[in-house]
């Protein structure tokens, strides 16, 4: 008997009903902590004129901050600076990534597992680390504190996510089509444009989507690279933040403006990307 009890796999306990109670509850808690409470908190600050301890809340409100930020010309500009370069980032980098996206997802090649180690490796290796190792190899070049050498290094990170995204996308392209395509005549370039492209929109559009946004937010390798010729929001944001004058109400505002091209993006990408392409281009590896 004591056999049988030792060997015997516990039984699975059952999701109950009154169970989702308590996930639920779980689940806002934590959405809660990690994003409303954050949030409120900057929003807060950048309304508050007078702040200080052990007040739960500011003592008095003032939409100064605001004024000033908006009156201020190098905001705007590292906005419209941060934006441009995030376009330009998404375009490269979806060009650059197709190819190889292809390759992996319809090509049979050896080593196939270790080259997708090795696409993720810029992913891996920490922004910092990436950016001291081609910082020297830019400033030979002259791309230092300049556009393209921030366009270039942003890629870096950006590149390996599309790469993901674009392979498991393309992985699920009935292949028949392509060979029927090519059995009527089609050449590989209108394959490419009349089949193989109006297939991967969705795609194309949730890897375009996260570019955008990892490259409007980027700061360790644009920092390393850029700063202080090159000012991006999140440049200027952490300028803001200097331990030696630092303004919380003017650094709240900026970083609400950082905070909304993302906020609109994911909306976007909420009703627009496959949650399944999603997860096979993160999950994959």
């Amino acid at each position: 008997m004591i056999g049988v009890l030792v060997g015997a796999h516990p039984r699975r306990q059952a999701f109950v009903q009154g169970d989702r109670i308590w996930v639920g509850v779980g689940l806002f808690a934590s959405l809660l902590l990690a994003l409303l409470l954050p949030g409120a908190l900057i929003v807060l600050w950048s309304f508050a004129e007078r702040w200080t301890p052990p007040g739960w809340l500011p003592q008095s409100y003032t939409s100064a901050n605001w004024r000033e930020v908006m009156a201020d010309g190098s905001v705007l500009e590292a906005a419209a600076l941060s934006t441009l370069i995030a376009a330009i980032v998404t375009v490269l980098t979806t060009l650059a990534a197709a190819p190889t996206a292809w390759a992996l997802a319809k090509i049979p090649l050896r080593g196939r597992r270790a080259i997708e180690i090795l696409v993720l490796a810029p992913v891996i290796v920490p922004g910092v680390v990436v950016a001291a190792g081609v910082g020297q190899v830019f400033l030979s070049l002259g791309l230092s504190y300049t556009v393209a050498g921030v366009i270039l290094v942003q890629m870096i990170g950006t590149l390996p996510l599309m790469i993901r995204m674009l392979s498991a996308n393309f992985a699920a392209l009935p292949q028949d089509l392509i060979h029927a395509a090519r059995s009527l005549g089609a050449v590989p370039i209108k394959v490419a444009l009349q089949v193989v492209l109006p297939l991967s929109r969705p795609g194309i559009l949730a890897g375009a989507l996260l570019s955008f946004v990892g490259s409007f937010e980027e700061f360790d390798k644009t920092f390393l690279v850029g700063a202080p010729a090159i000012q991006t929001l999140p440049i200027l944001l952490y300028q803001r933040l200097d331990p030696y004058s630092v303004e919380l109400p003017v650094a709240a505002v900026v970083a609400l403006i950082l905070l909304l091209p993302v906020v609109v993006i994911f909306l976007i990408a909420s009703r627009t990307m496959r949650d399944d392409l999603l997860a096979a281009g993160i999950g994959k590896a």
